[in-house]
């Protein structure tokens, strides 16, 4: 009875448009693109058996879902079988290719190749199933398309440390290109989690420990993503990861739970999700962890409450991989996968990433578990993006044009700039750096020459001419017979012993250059949980100290790393640190004996030539610390903006980070001066201040305003960053900045839970760091 008032209601509507509905396939309603989407939607699911609904909510991994010969591509057995069975509507990671998957540069999917399958797949969905609803494909792409031939980008730490909003904003229109002409939809990534605890194992992915740069690096990559315009043939479905406080684990472990208050969760952790939603992400995925003691993918406040009915957000909510079979086998909130399935799609999950767990959903809507209405409002928002991206005229793309535009000389030089832009420099003692090109250079350390160690996770096999190392990098600036390269040691295993080679290398050199750190870097010797996170043991010992996964309980450099630059130092040579890493580690050591000292996160394909090009100076460094870097694992947490009262040193060691949030040099100086404050609180104040270039170099600076609210009735942070620019100034230059302080950067939860401005002074700070700041100016609210 409900379908068939549907169909009468449906055809009041058509009739307004003038439309009869002739139940012949390619003339019925849902597949008119001159009717409303509303209408279409409708429409099918009036039509819908419960099995085809549910398998709308189903996505599916599906990297064994094609067979490859030679050119051709076919899909496989499993995926009719999977398809008959369970009729998913969406797809995760066909194309995606690494160890987990077991797909190999030998039977992965070139981008050609990858277009064919999308194609494939879609084909056979449109053809053989009762009502041809095209599919939905997801594509991992934290820092580029996690598959073969893409681009690959630094990860999150790195694109959040160029501070350059309009630079990732390119860098998310090349990751959505290279999706679309693939066949992919659905973009997962960027990943917006804040990282207070650098033992996490997924640092790297994070744009840092801060809530506004989260928000504007996110928001900029969100835009260039195609800013939720699904009409347009190079956007994304945009999925933001983790919804929330994924972050901040119990421990540092990866999955554990989240202690958090619901004001901090609203004032820290929400506003970057909130600013990249209103920026265009139309789908959010779940969080592992729970938040007093609710799992986060059943958690009604935050899915319903926050998402639909405050945000007002209209998009997708997808579980992350298996987190809704985890609230029953790992949260144990639940008695049964069923039970947890309802429990999430009545918290307001739309879909089941491992579709493990709405599989029993026609069970759980037969037994009046939930409602049929419940399933109808899930898939009805999955209709929605299909029919606004397209898909139902147009699901196929050309393998041809994948071909030619993923990955061209065009995106690569994005992925270069981004690398350069992320470089950051710690230390430059006496002006040792940039180096002269006519030197003779040492390059040593586990990280100098390893390919797979400057990208980082999440990203498929490459090519080895894909990959530039630091190695490579130096080698394009030096003759040959000025560089002598030695690996030294491994990042963790200890057989590898080349400390006494490395020595003679350096004695014969005018300089030292050791990359040192860590790797993210997957292979096929460990194991991965069904999840994908990897899965540490003592019976092989790979690089990778970083990555899902793998969490730490100290940041020291592994293996014989340490022993092999105090054999450096004790050369007396001239020595340059460079970090290559997923998270701050220990660089204590290296703060205090090292001439010059850099991280450069994993700054991915491009990594080394952008390295290089900072050491020689044909790029002058400008990157910032997205996250504080600790002097010791006992003063975690350790990020810069604290609630009061501000922290005292302890009894062994400052209370300090070695080097703050928002920190980093130039081969040039800049100078300071002329604070002003316009405005009103309506219309908001407008600071203004100038910057003058006093070195020798023409060069890149990032002015940071911080704000402090000085009597409020819910305690504060000490200091918070509320905005910020990167801007290039030639030397001799002053260069006039302007910035915006809004009702809502004043604003934050009040003692009522509501969001308020109160009256009384606020200290504006600008600053090259949250530590160094240059300008003071009050400003006083009546």
């Amino acid at each position: 009875m409900k379908y068939k008032i549907q169909r009468f209601i449906l055809l009041g509507y058509l009739s307004c448009y003038g439309i009869i509905a002739v139940e012949a396939k390619d003339l019925l309603p849902y597949r008119n693109k001159n009717l409303p989407i509303e209408i279409r939607v409708q429409d099918l699911l009036s039509r819908m058996t419960l099995k085809e609904k549910i398998g709308q909510m189903l996505c599916t991994m599906s990297w064994d879902y094609y067979t490859i010969d030679g050119k051709k591509t076919m899909v496989s057995d499993k995926f009719i079988e999977e398809l008959k069975d369970k009729q998913m509507g969406m797809l995760w990671a066909a194309y995606r290719a690494d160890p987990w998957t077991r797909k190999t540069l030998s039977n992965g999917l070139n981008p050609m190749l990858a277009a064919k399958v999308g194609n494939a797949l879609q084909r056979y969905a449109i053809e053989k199933t009762r009502l041809g609803i095209p599919l939905f494909l997801a594509e991992e792409a934290p820092h580029g398309h996690m598959a073969i031939g893409t681009t690959v980008f630094p990860t999150g730490l790195g694109m959040a440390a160029t501070w350059d909003t309009n630079l990732i904003e390119e860098a998310g229109n090349v990751i959505s290109r290279e999706i679309r002409l693939q066949g992919g939809h659905i973009s997962y990534g960027p990943v917006l989690d804040l990282a207070r605890d650098p033992r996490w194992s997924r640092v790297e992915e994070t744009m840092g420990e801060d809530p506004v740069l989260s928000a504007k690096i996110g928001a900029a990559e969100v835009r260039g993503l195609g800013g939720g315009n699904l009409s347009l043939p190079t956007s994304t479905l945009v999925t933001l990861k983790h919804f929330i406080a994924y972050g901040i684990p119990e421990g540092g472990q990866n999955g554990g739970p989240a202690l958090i208050g619901q004001r901090e969760l609203m004032d820290c952790f929400l506003p970057p999700f909130r600013k990249s939603i209103d920026a265009g992400a139309l789908s959010v995925m779940t969080a592992y962890n729970s938040i007093d003691g609710v799992p986060c993918t059943s958690n009604s406040f935050l899915l319903t409450n926050v998402l639909r009915n405050i945000w007002k957000f209209k998009g997708l909510v997808v579980s992350d991989l298996y987190s809704i079979d985890g609230i029953f086998s790992t949260h144990d909130v639940a008695a049964s996968i069923e039970d947890a399935g309802v429990a999430a799609v009545n918290a307001g999950v739309d879909v089941d990433l491992g579709a493990n767990a709405f599989i029993h959903l026609a069970d759980a809507v037969k037994s009046g578990k939930i409602k049929e209405a419940v399933v109808d409002t899930a898939v009805a928002r999955v209709l929605k993006m299909k029919m606004q991206m397209g898909l139902f005229e147009n699901p196929y793309v050309s393998p041809k044009m994948a071909a030619k535009y993923v990955r061209d000389a065009a995106n690569i030089d994005v992925a270069h700039r981004v690398a350069q832009a992320s470089v950051t420099l710690l230390k430059n003692e006496n002006n040792i750096l940039p180096l002269s090109k006519n030197m003779h250079v040492a390059v040593i350390g586990p990280n100098a020459d390893n390919k797979y160690n400057m990208l980082g996770d999440y990203t498929a096999p490459q090519e080895d001419s894909n990959v530039k190392t630091i190695l490579a990098g130096i080698n394009k600036k030096l003759p040959a017979e000025n560089v002598e390269y030695v690996k030294g040691c491994d990042i963790r295993d200890t057989t590898l012993n080349e400390i006494n080679k490395a020595v003679e290398a350096a004695n014969r050199s005018d300089i030292v250059i050791v990359a040192v750190g860590g790797s993210s870097a997957r292979d096929f010797k460990t194991s991965y949980k069904e999840t994908g996170a990897a899965i540490t043991d003592d019976k092989h010992v790979s690089d990778m100290d970083c990555g899902e996964g793998f969490d730490r309980e100290s940041l020291t450099l592994l293996g014989r790393q340490n022993q092999l630059l105090s054999a450096l130092r004790k050369t007396g040579r001239p020595m340059v640190v460079v970090y290559i890493e997923g998270r701050p580690l220990d660089k204590t050591w290296a703060a205090q004996n090292a001439d010059a000292l850099i991280t450069a996160y994993y700054p991915g394909q491009e990594g080394g030539l952008a390295i290089a090009d900072v050491l020689f100076g044909d790029y002058n460094p400008a990157g910032r610390l997205p996250i504080s870097v600790p002097r010791n694992i006992g003063q975690l947490p350790v990020y810069y903006n604290k609630k009061k009262p501000a922290v005292h040193n302890y009894v062994e060691m400052s209370a300090s980070p070695l080097y703050p949030f928002g920190y980093g040099l130039s081969y040039t100086s800049f100078k300071y001066s002329n604070l002003l404050i316009n405005g009103n609180l309506d219309k908001g104040y407008t600071v203004s201040f100038d910057i003058t270039n006093t070195g020798n170099m023409d060069g890149e600076e990032v002015p940071q305003l911080y704000i402090t609210d000085e009597i409020s009735s819910v305690v504060q942070p000490v200091r918070q960053l509320k905005d910020f620019t990167r801007i290039y100034i030639h030397k001799n230059e002053t260069r006039n900045i302007k910035m915006l302080i809004t009702y809502d950067d004043l604003a934050f939860t009040g003692i009522d839970m509501a969001r308020r401005v109160e009256p009384g002074d606020f200290d504006i700070q600008i600053g090259t760091s949250s530590t160094d700041i240059r300008l003071h100016s009050k400003l006083t609210l009546k």
